[in-house]
């Protein structure tokens, strides 16, 4: 059921099955001048249904609306082209390609699952996961109009002014979207509230992590009134983001003290000495999606510690192994 939570501003949770998020927040803005949908979920069943019956409880019908994506994972673009109806679909120029462009998202992928087989992650386990992950099932077919948005860009639509803030880390163009006469902010996952973005490793973004953390640090210089996270309740940004921040301070602690302790492994193996909250008795017992995770978390804390000149990777054999300086 959708909730107004500021004047012409809705969130509709969208449920994400079988997913740990647990829903996806969507957000219609209602203008005089057209409406606009932030985000729209999975492109599978239960997404459909429940985004597309609270639209028309808004009195909104598919192809009614406009879309703004935060970013390219698939929880947050699956139905945006059923959603728009062929109008325009807004998401970042940097993360458009990978909706927009085949033969680019099947490069993308081709390089991600490169460097995960450096890093140690078993053949066996990645067949799988090319089978079940959802970023590929589940994400929105081509043939959407996508049109690509820069940082700084400024959007009059939904009745609000809206600027478009670049924040790298979660995915290479994450967008945040500024109200600046609501005092509004939509977070995307850039920041969450009461669980952790992941932040992984990108072929196209040599230290994600790096730039996640210089990404906390801009979005905190903002003063919103409310801020709307992409999953889960809002909360206070500049004390969600100091959280974060020491957050990552720890767990490169963490990921440099395994380096040091078990030196010459990859990621795969230098996660399993890593904590992780999750309801496994071992890391063996790891969910495959939960072990990609992971070690995507990892690989982008060894990436960081790397450009800070605390680490040395090496790869012999097309397999990696990284040492303490």
């Amino acid at each position: 059921m959708p909730e107004e939570i500021a004047a012409g501003i809705y969130r509709i949770p969208v449920p994400l099955v079988g997913n740990p998020l647990k829903e996806l927040n969507a957000y219609l803005l209602k203008g005089e001048d057209g409406n606009l949908l932030i985000d729209t979920g999975f492109r599978q069943p239960a997404c459909r249904e429940a985004l597309f019956s609270a639209l028309r409880e808004l009195g909104v019908r598919r192809g009614e609306t406009e879309v703004l994506l935060t970013h390219l994972h698939s929880d947050h673009s699956g139905l945006a082209p059923e959603a728009a109806g062929g109008q325009t679909i807004y998401i970042s120029e940097v993360d458009r390609p990978s909706l927009d462009e085949c033969a680019y998202r099947d490069q993308s992928w081709k390089d991600m699952e490169g460097r995960f087989r450096e890093e140690g992650f078993p053949l066996r386990l990645m067949a799988n996961m090319n089978e079940t992950n959802p970023a590929r099932s589940m994400a929105p077919p081509s043939g959407g109009h996508y049109q690509g948005l820069t940082d700084g860009e400024m959007l009059e639509k939904g009745g609000c002014r809206i600027q478009c803030l670049l924040m790298p880390g979660h995915t290479p163009g994450q967008m945040c979207y500024w109200l600046p006469d609501r005092g509004v902010l939509f977070t995307g996952d850039h920041v969450l509230f009461d669980i952790t973005p992941n932040i992984t490793s990108w072929p196209i973004m040599p230290d994600a992590l790096g730039a996640y953390l210089e990404s906390l640090r801009k979005i905190r210089a903002y003063e919103p009134e409310l801020a709307l996270p992409g999953h889960r309740k809002s909360g206070d940004l500049k004390a969600r983001v100091d959280e974060l921040l020491r957050h990552h301070q720890h767990r490169l602690e963490e990921a440099l003290n395994a380096v040091r302790t078990h030196p010459g492994q990859g990621a795969y193996a230098l996660a399993s000495h890593m904590t992780w909250k999750i309801r496994a008795s071992s890391w063996e017992d790891f969910p495959v999606a939960q072990k990609w995770f992971a070690v995507g978390e990892c690989m982008s804390h060894l990436d960081h510690l790397t450009a800070l000149g605390q680490l040395r990777r090496e790869t012999t054999g097309g397999k990696a192994a990284y040492y303490a300086i």
